[in-house]
């Protein structure tokens, strides 16, 4: 067995490993909010931030590559939850960071579907 196949063995572990443990923190979340009772905002976007990471398994294992969008929609989901978990109480200087951040992966998504768009269409 040469070494690109055992690297490529050990990867497709650690992708099986991170699903049966995001599958796992999502059964948490789900018995979390039922024992709350109540559903709220982060919740709904950490459930999103759990399914994403799904996403980008599934689309891994049907292509064998990760498009990405996927980890920078996931990056901008974690940095809104920031953002809403902070509150009125916390810094604001943190607030523009957190939501520049945000514009400049969003601007960075835009100018890569720009250009998939342009080769697709040469």
């Amino acid at each position: 067995m040469n070494i690109k196949n055992i690297i490529g063995s050990v990867e497709k572990l650690f992708l099986i490993i991170i699903a049966i443990f995001t599958i796992g923190a999502m059964g948490q979340e789900v018995i979390s909010l039922i024992n709350r009772g109540r559903v709220e905002l982060q919740d709904l976007l950490l459930m999103f931030i759990y399914a994403e990471v799904l996403g980008m398994l599934a689309a891994f294992y049907s292509s064998h590559r990760i498009p990405i969008t996927i980890p920078l929609f996931i990056a901008m989901t974690a940095l809104s939850r920031l953002i809403i978990l902070q509150g009125k109480d916390g810094n604001p200087a943190i607030l523009l960071y957190e939501s520049g951040a945000i514009v400049l992966i969003a601007g960075a998504c835009w100018i890569i579907s720009r250009v998939s768009t342009d080769k697709e269409s040469e």
